[in-house]
């Protein structure tokens, strides 16, 4: 490593996605004029971005510094740590790296992209440590809700960060390690500068709780049960999918794969070794044939997502597969905030089909892979850092560990917010200055902001409707013909709302001075004016309006 002369470098932090929010994480770091990318994750799209599923973090900030951009570091596989990666990778263009069952993740998404051998992504063993510049950068592997879920160890010449991914603490993993106290004492030992750590799971006091247990009692669980049974749940959960497998195995089911997510994980589990002992997988197709009492579903759509799965099932829309009575849906997941109304929706459809329903809320069937606070405590004791930033959470989940961390001897901590760029040393943390960042959507097959003019268009039309409108005018700017009207999404009678519009239509060219009619721009301004007004004072929207010209020259 590089020496800094005489204290002129600094060591930044920048979060881009993931601080304020619960997903599309993309962190950097900085020293010396290079940068350190630490994932590069996606979200999911609400109702404000109509017709879009999927929403990255915008990388225009590191996009153009990207001739001092190092590398990527990808923790682990879940989406909202890999997921932009194909959407975003050729603004950056520099290599990946990342363990074994994330890289084949990656290298899924890649192919799909037309990006497999353009996009270099490199093996990391766990605990092998990378060299980029002056970062050198070490992998810890941790226990979480997928296999191979990694901190972080990153030397600095200005000191030491561990950035902790997501993690938790497992007393009886089922898949991946148990918790290296060891070596994060031995990193606490030798002086840790700052944590950059996981905040989703702040909230709880409690520990998060074991695989191992989980198992137990899904065991015992499905034992009682005589119907078919479908287990739902996070396909990325390769310990779930194990435990499912053993479940099956323990009470004689076969097993069939529901998703196009959870045959993408099974497949790269078992290259990877993961679920080397699984039992026989069924294909849908036959499921028909075997017994009720000897088939065990495991289906993705454990949130109510409208394409998955098991929300066909439940709408009856399946072709190989459906559940009637005394058939059983468990899911073995938590209720993501935000999702309840559409997992209330296919709690009552599968009510309807008299399907019985079993949640987290009814049994023990699924326990988080974030750490509480009990977890955050020993990893604090452990590691023993001069600052927190709290990270991957919401505003409240990252003042809440701020204030955690503060209680647990840690000298100083900082809260950060999307954009902010962190001097973490020398005098740290502080926020010096402020990064542009923002929200991307894939807009069909287009990359486009969320407030792109796509988007607010269908927004609007999407709450208020659309109007077009078409206007015949003679050379002197005066209607030749009555004008033409169509919408879509107005309330009322449609050939009232069509009169109302025309009406107003006529008024707008009507009211306007001869001199201005002649003036498109102004033509198409008053109408559009004329037609929203009537439509507010009458119906209360206020539509989108197209004002379609054609004059008696142009004929």
């Amino acid at each position: 490593m590089k020496t800094p002369k005489n204290g002129e470098e600094r060591l930044l932090f920048v979060p881009l996605g993931g601080s304020g929010e619960i997903g599309m994480n993309l962190n950097l770091y900085g020293f010396g004029g290079k940068w350190l990318m630490v994932d590069l994750g996606m979200s999911f799209a609400d109702d404000s971005t109509p017709g879009c599923d999927l929403i990255f973090p915008d990388p225009s900030f590191i996009a153009g510094l990207k001739d001092d951009l190092l590398g990527i570091v990808l923790t682990h596989g879940h989406e909202d740590h890999i997921g932009a990666v194909p959407h975003l990778w050729d603004q950056l263009r520099v290599p990946m790296y990342a363990t074994p069952f994330t890289a084949l993740l990656v290298e899924d998404k890649l192919q799909e992209f037309g990006l497999s051998g353009i996009a270099e992504v490199n093996i990391v063993k766990p605990g092998q440590k990378l060299t980029f510049g002056d970062f050198d950068v070490t992998y810890v592997p941790l226990a979480h809700s997928i296999a191979e879920g990694n901190g972080l160890i990153i030397e600095t010449p200005l000191g030491t960060v561990f950035h902790t991914g997501d993690w938790k603490l497992d007393d009886n993993p089922l898949i991946g390690p148990e918790c290296p106290s060891d070596v994060l004492t031995k990193l606490g030992d030798k002086g840790v500068m700052a944590m950059v750590g996981d905040s989703t799971n702040v909230f709880n006091e409690r520990a998060s709780g074991s695989e191992g247990d989980v198992r137990e009692n899904l065991m015992e669980l499905v034992g009682g049960l005589e119907g078919r049974v479908m287990i739902t749940t996070f396909a990325s959960n390769v310990a779930r999918l194990k435990t499912i497998g053993e479940v099956a195995k323990a009470h004689d089911r076969d097993v069939v794969l529901l998703g196009r997510s959870m045959h993408r994980i099974y497949k790269i589990a078992r290259e990877t070794g993961y679920l080397d002992d699984f039992p026989r997988v069924i294909d849908e197709e036959h499921a028909d044939s075997i017994p009720k009492d000897k088939i065990l579903f495991m289906s993705t759509g454990c949130q109510g997502e409208y394409r998955a799965a098991l929300s066909r099932v439940a709408r009856g829309e399946h072709r190989n597969v459906t559940l009637t009575e005394g058939d059983t849906v468990i899911f073995s997941s938590k209720m993501i905030p935000g999702n309840e109304i559409s997992l209330g929706h296919l709690f009552n459809q599968l009510a309807e089909a008299k399907v019985d329903v079993i949640t987290e809320k009814d049994a023990f069937v699924h326990v988080s892979g974030h750490p509480g606070q009990e977890e955050l405590a020993a990893m604090y004791g452990w590691v023993r850092p001069e600052t927190a930033i709290p990270v991957h959470g919401e505003a409240r989940h990252l003042k809440k560990h701020k204030e955690f961390a503060l209680t647990q001897g840690v000298k100083r901590a900082l809260a950060p917010k999307n954009g902010d760029i962190i001097q973490m040393a020398p005098d740290g943390p502080k926020v010096i200055d402020q990064a542009p960042f923002g929200r991307l959507t894939l807009d069909g097959k287009v990359l486009v902001a969320v407030n792109a003019a796509s988007v607010v268009e269908r927004r609007r039309i999407s709450q208020n409707g659309q109007v077009s409108v078409s206007l015949m005018l003679d050379s002197d700017g005066a209607l030749m013909i009555e004008p033409l009207a169509m919408a879509h999404g107005l309330p009322g009678d449609v050939d009232s709302v069509l009169d109302l519009l025309v009406d107003a239509a006529e008024t707008g060219v009507e009211k306007m001075k001869a001199r201005d009619r002649l003036d498109d721009a102004k033509i198409d301004e008053a109408v559009r004016i004329h037609v929203r007004r009537a439509t507010r004072k009458e119906l209360g929207k206020n539509p989108l309006v197209d004002v379609l010209i054609t004059r008696e020259d142009d004929l």
